[in-house]
């Protein structure tokens, strides 16, 4: 029973290694084979074997042969599992050319030798940018952006109407 439960400590080390090592063995033999896959499947190899072991009279091969495949449904699992949290994709970053024609509102004037404040829409929402303009601008005026200065500032022309 010890080695069983040797091994299942043993998995759970790899888990824990999968964790800080992120990424290791994760191109080995086409993506099937990962640190959390192994993990997976030696500790529930030892831990089925164990409980196995410790719960009935059967002996050492059975109870290899009931954490194996205990174990093969426990990689199995993991393995379904990480590819698809792998295949999750999340919606693209919004990017600063993104700003580039959007409208937005003034907050804080801009004069013509310096830089005001402009609300726009990223992403979906509200963000104070620093503007400048050719021209003076007053507060509350509907303004587009020209161009990006920087990340936190852009260039915006007013909005005729």
């Amino acid at each position: 029973m010890t080695w069983f439960l040797g091994l299942g400590i043993a998995g759970v080390v790899l888990l824990v290694l999968s964790l800080v090592l992120d990424g290791v063995l994760e191109g080995l033999f086409d993506g099937l084979l990962s640190l959390p896959v192994i993990a997976g499947f030696v500790s529930m190899l030892g831990f089925g074997g164990a409980i196995v072991l410790g719960t009935t009279d059967l002996g050492a091969g059975p109870a290899t042969a009931v954490g194996a495949v205990a174990g093969g449904g426990a990689g199995w699992l993991t393995w379904k599992l990480t590819r698809a949290l792998m295949r999750d994709q999340t919606a693209v970053t919004p990017r600063g050319d993104d700003l580039v024609g959007s409208a937005g509102t003034v907050v804080t004037a801009i004069p013509v030798d310096g830089y005001g404040e402009v609300l726009l829409q990223l992403a979906g929402q509200p963000t104070k940018f620093s503007a400048k303009s050719a021209i003076a601008v007053a507060r509350g005026a509907e303004v587009w952006v020209a161009d990006i200065l920087s990340p936190t500032s852009v260039e915006v022309r007013t909005v005729d109407r």
